[in-house]
């Protein structure tokens, strides 16, 4: 493990030069209505920017890792994480797409790095606002090369996000319930359209906690090194460890309001995607 962190620590500054182009080309292109394609489920979009920029990347860090595997939003070798290279790397090529697809310009690239079955590192870069989100196990995390440390607030002093796809909607009734909670008891709530981005505001300071019910490893991966280095916690509603082979449930956030939103969570019945 310690080896495989080495590397990707050595790497990491290569690795955000072609996260950092990757962004660029999404910033730079606005998909038109043929680029645009439907998949299962209410509003749930790909673009061919989508498919284009995961490719790229594929591309350019298999070279730099040969071996490696890949999970990504767009059609990878799923979920073979126990690759030759030792390592296996969480693509979401554009996170935010239906953002991405109405110019809302908060969308984002997200790659994180595991091995051996746990995640050793995690990159996210908005080019919007040029935010690049970084960190490698031991070695802390950062934005634009500024360490983070999460100050652990309380729920009342800070603003709660909360994620809701519209192709997700089995416990629509149940999430709604708890985020007027999280309304009621919080300075604000937000739901960015980007679970990546709004999980890494946890890092940042920005936001105190996160929720979404069910989310797919690729959108919450990278992030989650992001979170723990910077001090906060990220786990399932239940406090369970996130996983990596299928959805579950995100709840992050400062320890003391991630404590918060799970008693609200009990009262309203909710402890598993």
């Amino acid at each position: 493990m310690k080896q495989m962190v080495d590397m990707i620590a050595a790497k990491a500054d290569q690795m955000e030069e072609i996260i950092r182009h990757a962004g660029e080309v999404m910033k730079s292109n606005s998909p038109a209505a043929g680029a645009v394609h439907a998949k299962d489920g209410i509003a749930n979009f790909v673009t061919d920017f989508d498919v284009r920029i995961q490719k790229y990347l594929i591309g350019e860090l298999s070279r730099m890792f040969p071996g490696c595997g890949f999970f990504g939003e767009e059609e990878t070798d799923g979920n073979d994480h126990n690759t030759a290279s030792g390592l296996c790397f969480f693509i979401d090529p554009i996170d935010g797409t239906t953002n991405y697809i109405f110019g809302y310009h908060h969308s984002c690239v997200s790659v994180g790095v595991s091995s051996e079955e746990r995640m050793i590192a995690g990159f996210v870069y908005n080019p919007y606002v040029d935010e690049f989100f970084s960190a490698v196990q031991g070695h802390g995390a950062f934005l634009n090369g500024q360490r983070l440390h999460v100050s652990d607030r309380s729920l009342e002093e800070g603003i709660a996000a909360y994620g809701c796809a519209r192709y997700n909607e089995g416990d629509t009734n149940a999430l709604f319930q708890v985020a007027k909670e999280l309304y009621l008891n919080s300075l604000s709530l937000r739901n960015g359209g980007s679970a990546a981005l709004d999980l890494c505001r946890i890092a940042s300071g920005s936001n105190v906690a996160y929720l979404e019910l069910k989310l797919q490893p690729y959108d919450f991966a990278a992030a989650s090194v992001i979170i723990r280095e910077a001090g906060g916690i990220i786990g399932q509603v239940d406090g369970s460890e996130i996983l990596l082979d299928k959805p579950c449930s995100i709840l992050a956030g400062t320890p003391k309001a991630v404590e918060q939103v799970k008693q609200v969570c009990r009262n309203f019945c909710v402890c598993t995607c």
